[in-house]
């Protein structure tokens, strides 16, 4: 495993390597991947996507490559780039879709020679389906403002006795900051600007997903929460919740899209031996992009140099307690890496 400071050195002898370079929209204006010139582009917050007409397989399967960026957003605000981000969750989301495939089924295709690490991500071009699904184990501490413990504070302020939160009445008195709730709560958020959290029937109403399209989605994803919550034991470790998005592929099948149980989806907290929650200042010690949340102290706010390779630190840490393996970075410049992927993946596919 690598220790903090061999992930402070490789940061600073390798982070503006691995960071610097082109968006995937510049590298196709400037025609270096040819196969992608007529294709439609869209930015996200910390991924971007190519999709077009003439991106399709073989077997005429419409293709989405997804490229994982090294930006970091926290409250719906870029707060600028960290150095072996992308690299990291991508090694994330792949150890843990390799768990839970067959339950949540996958978009992604296996393409021969792909590194674990690779930040170019082939999958199928799904009929997105516009909800977050979130599942909640702990009301854990969030400075986000959908989140379960801003609900729970503000209901604290008003007096009241109980309120509603996507569907599940809360008791204000039973409840605690980073205490376990009595049962893992759905609690799905909308894929606006900004999201909100809302009631299942929310969905049924507004046509984003029919009754029987959630019941499937909330209870592969309870069986899934189940696996990787097993897995994380192993490991003293506990996932407190997390979120997920689904689409409907070719066949009409509901499958996961874009990553799972990584620290940008997911909170995972530290267990000691006998099995309560690990602490450091009163604080669980946490694996998530929650301990950059805590970094931001007004609005606008752009991580510092220094900022960043901490937040770097904790995300490498992090991984390796959740693999169970060391970190093992692609150090070519992020221009190289994306465009030797890119063409790996459309050769086998096209």
């Amino acid at each position: 495993m690598l220790s903090e400071n061999e992930i402070k050195s490789l940061v600073r002898a390798y982070g503006e390597i691995v960071n610097t370079g082109r968006t995937i929209k510049q590298i196709i204006d400037d025609k270096e991947i040819p196969e992608l010139n007529r294709c439609a582009i869209t930015e996200g917050k910390v991924s971007d996507s190519v999709f077009g007409e003439n991106l399709v397989t073989g077997n005429g399967v419409p293709i989405r490559l997804m490229y994982r960026s090294k930006r970091i957003s926290t409250h719906d605000q870029n707060r600028g780039e960290i150095p072996f981000k992308d690299q990291v969750l991508a090694c994330n989301h792949d150890h843990m879709l390799d768990l839970i495939k067959d339950v949540l089924g996958t978009s992604q295709f296996d393409v021969p020679g792909l590194k674990p690490s690779s930040t170019v991500i082939p999958a199928e071009n799904l009929e997105i389906l516009k909800v977050e699904n979130v599942l909640r184990k702990y009301m854990a501490e969030s400075s986000t403002q959908t989140s379960l413990y801003q609900h729970w504070l503000k209901a604290q302020e008003d007096g009241m006795e109980k309120f509603t939160y996507a569907g599940h009445e809360i008791i204000v008195d039973e409840m605690e900051a980073n205490g376990i709730l009595p049962y893992v709560m759905d609690t799905p958020s909308t894929k606006d600007k900004e999201d909100k959290t809302i009631d299942p029937q929310y969905l049924f109403d507004n046509a984003i997903c029919t009754s029987e399209q959630y019941t499937q989605i909330r209870n592969s994803s309870l069986m899934a929460y189940g696996i990787i919550s097993q897995y994380l034991r192993e490991k003293r470790m506990v996932l407190v919740d997390t979120k997920t998005e689904h689409g409907i592929n070719s066949k009409g099948e509901i499958v996961s899209a874009d990553e799972l149980y990584t620290m940008d989806s997911s909170r995972f907290w530290k267990l000691n031996d006998d099995g309560t929650i690990m602490s450091r200042n009163g604080k669980p010690i946490s694996f998530s992009k929650e301990f950059a949340r805590g970094m931001i102290k007004e609005k606008g706010q752009i991580f510092t140099p220094e900022q960043a390779e901490e937040i770097t630190v904790r995300y490498i840490q992090g991984l390796q307690h959740l693999t169970g393996k060391a970190f093992e970075p692609d150090l070519r410049p992020r221009d190289e890496r994306i465009i030797d992927s890119t063409n790996l993946i459309l050769d086998y596919l096209l």
